[in-house]
């Protein structure tokens, strides 16, 4: 049922992203053809550019369409996770294509700095230029809210380039007043201006993907929220050590730990396993493929008072984040616990530390120490 839920979400997910990137592609398409009708009759670079511009945007959407297609293929034998990623990957050449566009401008702007062209504005260009803007802001506003509902990188991405695009155009619309006023041509600098802002919004676009294909933190309020979940159960005395794995858009898998009274039996800790699984897909559409079990002790109060020891001596340190997973042998003398250390302090150092610090407390027992990355 499950897999189900999961094709049927990708499925109307794909659809929305293939139809916002055909409204794309049919408006850049559409604006391409009158502004560079107009660049040509008038002897504007700028609006030339802009044309040539929207002729990318319409480029952009036909990557993104091709991403969304292939990001949708089913898991098979050779990539049992399925395909998701590859979306990263459209994004990818969508930020190219934006940066490439912002440096072509940029070269271009500097050429006509170096030799400048005498515009020639009618009232029917300006017009076209100012109704350009108009559909570029809508269309920019549509396309980046469809990116941000579905949670697609390549039309956020394409949806902010639009934004800019109406920016581009604003700049040479001002600009063509401007001459018409006064007699100073001003575009060749505006464009100058303008393509930087381009050039910066594609290196942040690639900067942005390479952290999803590399992998980040998991996002906050989320993990607070699984988290928080798991631990309205009645038997769950702590939920820990989360770690979220990203295989595309919409598509996270996820381990984790939670601490179990020693006195439940292996058949219900399997029964409350399976019912989390499914509480945490219908509430968040994160897949627990394992879940990990800490034991807490309920029969022996000086395992009580030993915790609150240990705890207060770990936690004195500033890169000791969080103490969890805390159990003692009482027969065979052992004491067993996680720590999650910070990046601030290397994990050898740390565990070295306080293996000292709580050997010299409890020097009959054997320590077994976890480090946990802060995750």
């Amino acid at each position: 049922m499950a897999n189900n839920s999961m094709e049927a979400i990708s499925a109307k997910r794909e659809k929305a992203i293939v139809k916002t990137s055909i409204i794309g592609i049919l408006t850049n398409v559409f604006l391409a053809g009158f502004k560079a009708a107009v660049g040509i009759i008038s002897h504007s670079i700028a609006v030339t550019l802009d044309a040539v511009n929207n002729l990318s945007d319409a480029l952009s959407s036909v990557v993104t369409i091709i991403g969304a297609k292939l990001g949708a293929k089913q898991p098979n034998k050779k990539h049992p996770l399925g395909y998701g990623r590859i979306e990263y990957l459209s994004s990818m050449i969508v930020a190219a294509i934006v940066l490439y566009a912002g440096i072509t401008s940029l070269v271009e702007s500097v050429k006509k700095i170096i030799s400048p062209e005498t515009a020639d504005y009618s009232t029917i260009s300006l017009i076209i230029i100012a109704v350009a803007i108009i559909v570029k802001l809508i269309l920019g506003q549509y396309v980046k809210k469809q990116g941000e509902k579905h949670n697609s990188g390549a039309l956020v991405a394409s949806g902010s380039d639009a934004l800019f695009d109406a920016i581009l155009s604003a700049s040479v619309l001002v600009s063509a007043i401007v001459y018409l006023l006064s007699g100073i041509s001003l575009e060749a600098y505006v464009g100058v201006i303008i393509s930087a802002f381009i050039i910066k919004a594609g290196i942040e676009i690639m900067l942005d993907t390479v952290n999803d294909i590399l992998g980040k933190r998991g996002d906050k309020e989320e993990t607070q929220r699984i988290k928080k979940l798991i631990c309205e159960e009645p038997d769950v005395l702590g939920a820990y050590d989360l770690i979220v794995f990203n295989y595309g858009p919409n598509k996270n898998y996820a381990s984790i730990h939670i601490e179990l009274p020693d006195t439940m039996t292996v058949e219900a800790v399997d029964k409350l396993t399976r019912h989390i699984q499914a509480k945490i897909y219908i509430e968040t559409g994160v897949i627990l493929t394992g879940i990990g079990v800490y034991s807490h002790n309920t029969a022996n109060d000086d395992t009580a008072k030993m915790r609150n020891t240990i705890q207060k001596t770990v936690l004195n340190h500033d890169w000791a984040l969080q103490l969890h997973g805390f159990y003692v042998e009482t027969e065979t003398k052992t004491i067993r616990f996680d720590v999650v250390v910070s990046f601030d302090i290397d994990r050898s150092e740390a565990l070295d530390i306080l293996t000292k610090e709580i050997q010299a407390l409890y020097p009959d027992y054997h320590l077994q120490i976890v480090s946990d990355i802060d995750a």
